[in-house]
């Protein structure tokens, strides 16, 4: 079986769990044997466009010419059975869904965000979620708002662009929702629920969990939504030292509270950005891993890259994340809500708790997100499509 795996890769600058789950699914694919023709993107290569490609850049998440030509030329080529999709923005555009439904290849989507309606793909802005796109034709909140990338003018473009796609992504053969929350918004938003599966993502195998290290890690992007100033809040309420080391990696626009909690306060470190080693090295010397977004995040890689290396998880009850972290005794860890009050109170329960929880996470990556399991559900996805598929232009 052969399948193109279609993808707007985000900036190499700005760690993307999406790209890490892209480039771990396509090497799981191969190595059940299947044959993946990745058909990739960055939003890297912009700055390097010609100034024809630049000028032209705000209509490419409606219609990205020279990539539909590309796809097109792909497909003859290559002759697909399947396009498998993750992120079209901005250079493919959802109309590689009508290039490869023109040629009669099926198409597959994960959704990793809530895109579809949200300009954004967050449903959070200004600090709070967010849903006043939710049944509007056009977005029109989101260009008031300035809710893509702080611009009217390209938050117009991005509503505009899911107005025209409305028809586009109800056209997908099927989808794939990484947890129940996904499936939930794909229904609201009109898909029939026998074209949705719900698939979460899964990393490879790391092996044996190293011995347990100290105090707890917390890795991402640092921006509002990832609830960097409502855990330095929780943690504030506990005195230095009694929750023995928070390291805090990544980069963002909220890197001043890190350092200035670092220079407050003996037992808050700022590693700064790190690399895929740095970042293993990290999760090692730490005991829990911390995920405290406050927007419905979907299924943080940081979560899943935790339990499969055998580290309990501390974290929101917002989004898929209660999916992931399972409850009662087998659970990965501990649910907060998104609130100071209730992350400060976990955080000592996860410290006494490290150890039992450790053993449960791995147990439940190995059950659920283990490549193993995943992948042969996806190979499955992936026939099905071609049994029932015509092969016949739309």
């Amino acid at each position: 079986m052969k399948v193109v795996v279609a993808h707007n890769r985000y900036r190499e600058a700005i760690p993307s769990g999406e790209n890490v789950i892209v480039d771990t699914e396509i090497e799981q694919l191969r190595a059940a044997g299947l044959e993946v023709v990745p058909f990739q993107r960055s939003s890297d290569s912009i700055g390097d466009m010609p100034p024809l490609g630049k000028a032209l850049l705000p209509i490419y998440p409606i219609y990205g010419l020279e990539a539909q030509k590309e796809l097109e030329k792909l497909i003859k080529a290559e002759k697909p059975d399947v396009l498998h999709l993750h992120n079209p923005y901005p250079l493919l555009s959802p109309w590689v869904i009508r290039t490869a439904h023109k040629h009669g290849v099926p198409v597959v989507q994960t959704v990793h965000n809530y895109r579809q309606v949200c300009s954004s793909g967050l449903y959070f802005r200004d600090g709070h979620n967010c849903h006043d796109c939710r049944g509007k034709l056009v977005g029109w909140p989101a260009v008031k708002n300035r809710c893509y990338r702080g611009s009217a003018a390209q938050s117009a473009i991005m509503a505009t662009t899911l107005a025209v796609h409305r028809p586009t992504w109800r056209s997908v053969d099927r989808y794939i929702a990484l947890t129940d929350k996904i499936a939930a918004h794909l229904t609201d938003y009109g898909i029939p629920a026998e074209r949705i599966v719900i698939k979460p993502n899964g990393l490879p195998d790391p092996g044996a969990p190293t011995p347990l290290g100290e105090g707890f890690l917390y890795g991402a992007r640092l921006s509002p939504e990832k609830g960097l100033d409502l855990l330095l809040d929780a943690w504030r309420r506990h005195p230095d030292g009694a929750n023995g080391t928070l390291r805090i990696a990544g980069d963002g626009e909220l890197r001043p509270l890190a350092e200035r909690a670092a220079a407050e306060r003996g037992d808050v470190t700022y590693l700064g950005p790190l690399d895929r080693a740095q970042m293993i090295a990290a999760r090692h010397a730490s005991a829990v891993v911390i995920a405290a977004p406050t927007w419905e995040d979907v299924l943080p890689t940081v979560i899943l890259e935790a339990m499969s290396a055998g580290r309990a998880v501390l974290a929101t009850a917002v989004g898929g994340i209660p999916y992931m972290v399972g409850e009662g005794p087998a659970a990965a860890g501990w649910l907060a809500r998104p609130d100071a009050e209730s992350l400060a109170a976990a955080l000592p329960v996860a410290r006494a708790g490290a150890a039992v929880a450790a053993t449960a996470a791995r147990e439940r990556y190995m059950r659920h997100f283990h490549p193993d399991v995943l992948t042969d559900r996806l190979v499955g996805v992936y026939r099905e499509m071609v049994k029932d598929s015509q092969r016949t232009p739309r």
